[in-house]
């Protein structure tokens, strides 16, 4: 074995040391208050992602095979490239099945479930600043919160609410001017009061809403009426985003 190889190997975590870290990071999660299921559903999508991640990395470097060591050579790079992007791609996939379904709220990654703790966390943490970058803070209930983001979630499989927020932050970039008008006319600052048909707008949970309504309409409205929702906070927001600018 090469010298270099050699100490790329001594710089590889063993199986040991990986399993040691997850177990450290589950006990301190565990005391702070952290349910060890959704500890663990979180650590699978961070596995899953950096993964992912990797595919991407080598599915690029097939474009830099090095041209001035030969044709033969290039082509060969570009093809090993290609078949280890290939498995890793695969072994992405499942491991973001295994992060998904091994969780406490999901029994199927492709079927809709109820809502996790930390699925529910996650959405929080995506909308929330995504909101900030079009309105200010919002004063509303934070139960509320928790009700209309369990309606948005439920019109989703487990699988289609891990990439979520990948989702919602390509739904605000690409309507970045039609939200800014929106939030403008319509949210904290605006005439509009915080009570009323509108009152959504003025709550972070309304950018997933509003995602969903382009997205979903349908299964939208049915999960807001299970979940026993005004259906005049859904009216106003549907007005608000189908007003002209």
């Amino acid at each position: 074995m090469h010298t270099a190889d050699e100490g790329r190997q001594q710089q590889q975590l063993d199986v040991a040391s990986v399993l040691n870290a997850k177990t450290t990071l589950l006990q301190l999660l565990a005391r702070a208050g952290v349910y060890t299921g959704d500890a663990e559903e979180l650590i699978g999508l961070v596995e899953a992602g950096a993964l992912a991640l990797a595919h991407t990395e080598i599915t690029e470097a097939r474009r830099s095979a090095p041209l001035e060591r030969g044709e033969v050579y290039a082509s060969g790079w570009s093809d090993g490239a290609l078949a280890a992007a290939d498995e890793l791609g695969a072994v992405a996939e499942r491991a973001l099945v295994r992060a998904v379904t091994t969780g406490p709220s999901a029994d199927s990654p492709d079927e809709r479930s109820p809502v996790g703790r930390a699925e529910m966390e996650r959405a929080k943490v995506a909308v929330t600043p995504l909101y900030l970058s079009f309105a200010d803070v919002s004063d509303l209930d934070p139960e509320v919160t928790e009700q209309v983001l369990g309606a948005v979630l439920r019109t989703m499989s487990p699988r289609q609410r891990a990439g979520y927020p990948g989702r919602l932050t390509r739904f605000a970039s690409a309507h970045h001017a039609h939200l800014e008008r929106l939030y403008a006319e319509y949210g904290p600052g605006s005439p509009i009061a915080i009570h009323g048909r509108y009152s959504l707008v003025h709550s972070a949970t309304s950018v997933a809403v509003l995602e969903r309504l382009a997205e979903t309409p349908a299964a939208l409205h049915e999960e807001w009426d299970a979940a026993e929702l005004p259906p005049a906070w859904l009216d106003g927001l549907t007005t608000a985003w189908g007003s002209p600018a």
